[in-house]
């Protein structure tokens, strides 16, 4: 009886002890994998195998997975979105169950390659749906991460993109290092980069900044950021130095993702930092072409529309460098820093025929981000431009260009200019306003470096016109301008040279005289579906009237303009007959008429004034003016025979 007794207490503790020692010899944890994978699936949104599955249990457990591949979405043919030789990871298990707190002190990656895919429609393999838990209350921590043998393929059909990354991390601990290698092509262009940040454990340690060093180059694009960050994860705390450089700032598109106008040969470099969501490029300094140029950008990306928001300023500028905002070819030949194929480019554009930018604009970059801009040049280089400084204030909203104004300073003058350019189908609505502000003579006739004058100039201008250009809107264009000169005086070889009077040409040239007086000029110009026409303009001086005629056609940007000087005194050699200036608007031709002309008088010269009487009322000449041209208006209805004329005010007089 004692003898089955035993047994029976040898099977009762026995079969346990043998049941624990079969499973010990046979357990696999691999049995857990159909557990794990629809669950790691699901998160993902994506299909996940995984061939092994080891855990070490205790306070901190010890997880291994090998050959792991995460799917690529259905349908998808090629290589898999990832494939991990090895992912070893340790959870603290404690804080989790005493917490709920999901404490991953170290993730170690062997061999992972990872293929992003993007087709030419959009569609990319790497749009994870991720399914989170709303329910948890926990925090997540991950730690140390440690990759070795990383390898990031990217072929990205939309930004004409295919490269090639290597990862890994090298050190331990606070010493460790991530190290990135790309090499491949961005954007059509050829890339490499090189990067190296701090330890992977110190970026949730605020008390150790996170230490960044970035070199890429893409095509002829150069970019270099060095610094820290206080917070990586969150963009925070940034001590960063940006530098960029290249041919054309116009190629940082691809990189920044708003669209820039080209650019000669440029420079900059400022400090980078990241605050309530927007990227913040300050007190940045540097050269564009042969222009100085400084001030911020402000990017916030967190909108249906991307917001860029610029103030810029320069004290130097030269206009031609700004040929990228008009669509035309930035630059000169001889703006430093070019290489021999931008030089090309810059030597073809200014060779070509047409002067008007054809350039077409492309309406899905306008719509692509709205845009604040504020640009103001302090002085305006250039021996032979009769402009001193500039102010631009442009606004882009849903692809609409609002120009309010750019403005142009000329001694103490002004041309303001506001313009509204609205996408319509694929082409551009435009619209602009122009008003002439006391335009000082004096700083425009130093522009020759042979004429002189003084005084001032007033007036206005319309424009309305359709096209993908600004070459295009021009020919299709519909447009007025009036411009109005009281008193002063220009240089008299500029109006003896309209009348061909060579003797006091040769006179004016040696310096006498120098200039004559101006009585009045008055100029009306109109714009219909790309054809110019004067129709009417008069300047009248000292020396005599001159009279001009004929116009232009921006279609194919020829001239047919004719001046005619009436002389008010005897002068020997003179022999008035027209000057005909034809050619294209780039190369205009000037050459004396074939037919004689009557001599005229001072009667004859005064009712040429005729036509813009009534026209002078529209005109603004600005306060301090004197009132020459209502003299000689007064004398021209003397002289009319009482004939019925516009007044000044507009009202019929006799």
């Amino acid at each position: 009886m004692e003898r089955q007794r035993a047994i029976r207490w040898g099977i009762w503790l026995g079969l346990p002890i043998v049941v624990i020692i079969l499973l010990a010899v046979v357990w696999r944890w691999d049995w857990f994998i159909p557990m794990v994978e629809p669950r790691v699936s699901a998160a993902l949104g994506r299909d996940v195998v995984i061939g092994h599955l080891h855990v070490s249990p205790g306070r901190r457990t010890d997880i291994t997975l090998t050959d792991v591949t995460i799917a690529n979405p259905p349908g998808w043919s090629g290589d898999p979105l990832a494939h991990i030789d090895t992912l070893a990871l340790e959870v603290d298990v404690w804080a989790y169950l005493r917490h709920g707190a999901l404490i991953v002190p170290w993730v170690a990656l062997e061999q992972p390659r990872v293929r992003l895919v993007q087709q030419s429609d959009g569609k990319a393999n790497y749009e994870l749906k991720l399914s989170g838990d709303s329910s948890s209350s926990g925090t997540t921590q991950i730690g140390d991460l440690r990759i070795a043998g990383g390898d990031v393929h990217a072929q990205l059909a939309k930004l004409k993109a295919d490269f090639t990354v290597r990862v890994e991390t090298k050190g331990e601990g606070s010493d460790a290092r991530l190290i990135a290698d790309a090499r491949g092509t961005y954007g059509a262009a050829p890339i490499t980069a090189n990067a190296i940040g701090g330890a992977l454990l110190s970026l949730r340690d605020p008390s150790h900044p996170w230490p960044i060093d970035l070199k890429l180059q893409n095509g002829e694009t150069h970019l270099a950021l060095t610094g820290t960050l206080q917070n990586p994860v969150h963009l925070a705390g940034a001590a960063l130095k940006l530098q960029l450089a290249g041919q054309d700032m116009g190629q940082l598109e691809k990189l920044v993702g708003f669209p820039i106008p080209k650019t000669p040969p440029y420079h900059l470099a400022g400090n980078l930092n990241f605050a309530e969501k927007h990227v913040r490029f300050t007190n940045f300094e540097g050269h564009v072409g042969s222009s100085d140029l400084e001030g911020e950008f402000n990017i916030d990306p967190g909108r249906d529309r991307m917001l860029v928001k610029a103030e810029l300023q320069s004290r130097q500028v030269d206009l031609a460098d700004l040929g990228g905002f008009i669509g035309t070819e930035p630059g000169r030949t001889t703006t430093p820093g070019q290489t021999p194929a931008k030089r090309a480019e810059v030597r073809h554009a200014e060779e070509k025929s047409n002067l008007l930018p054809d350039k077409p604009i492309n309406l899905p970059q306008l719509k692509f981000a709205d845009v604040v801009l504020r640009y103001r040049g302090q002085h305006i280089k250039g021996r032979s431009v009769p402009l001193d400084n500039f102010l631009i204030a442009l606004d882009i909203q849903d692809g609409e260009i609002y120009v309010h104004p750019v403005s142009f300073g000329v001694g103490a003058g002004q041309i303001k200019i506001d313009i509204r350019l609205t996408p319509e189908n694929r082409t551009i609505h435009a619209k602009a306003d122009a008003d002439v502000r006391q335009l000082d003579v004096s700083r425009m006739m130093a522009a020759t470096h042979v004429f002189h004058g003084a005084g001032t100039i007033s007036g206005t201008a319309q424009f309305d016109g359709r096209g993908n250009s600004m070459a295009a809107m021009l020919a299709d264009g519909d447009g007025e301008a009036r411009l109005g000169m009281a008193g002063g005086d220009l240089s008299s070889l500029l109006v003896d040279l309209s009348g061909l009077q060579f003797g006091n040409a040769v006179l004016s040239a040696l310096g006498f005289p120098t200039r004559t007086e101006v009585e009045c000029f008055v100029t009306d110009m109109a714009l219909r579906q790309g054809g110019m026409t004067l129709r009417t303009f008069v300047l009248d001086t000292k020396e005599g009237i001159v009279n001009g005629s004929g116009g232009a056609n921006l279609k194919n940007e020829t001239l047919d303009l004719h001046l005619r000087t009436e002389p008010k005194h005897f002068s020997i050699g003179s022999l008035p007959a027209p000057i005909n200036i034809t050619g294209t608007l780039k190369s205009p031709t000037i050459r004396p008429g074939a037919e004689a002309a009557a001599r005229g008088g001072l009667a004859a010269g005064l009712a040429a004034i005729f036509p813009p009487l009534a026209l002078l009322p529209t005109i603004q000449f600005g306060s301090g003016e004197d009132h020459r041209c209502d003299n000689l208006l007064a004398g021209a209805r003397r002289e009319a025979g009482g004939r019925r004329l516009p007044a000044p005010d507009g009202t019929a007089q006799k």
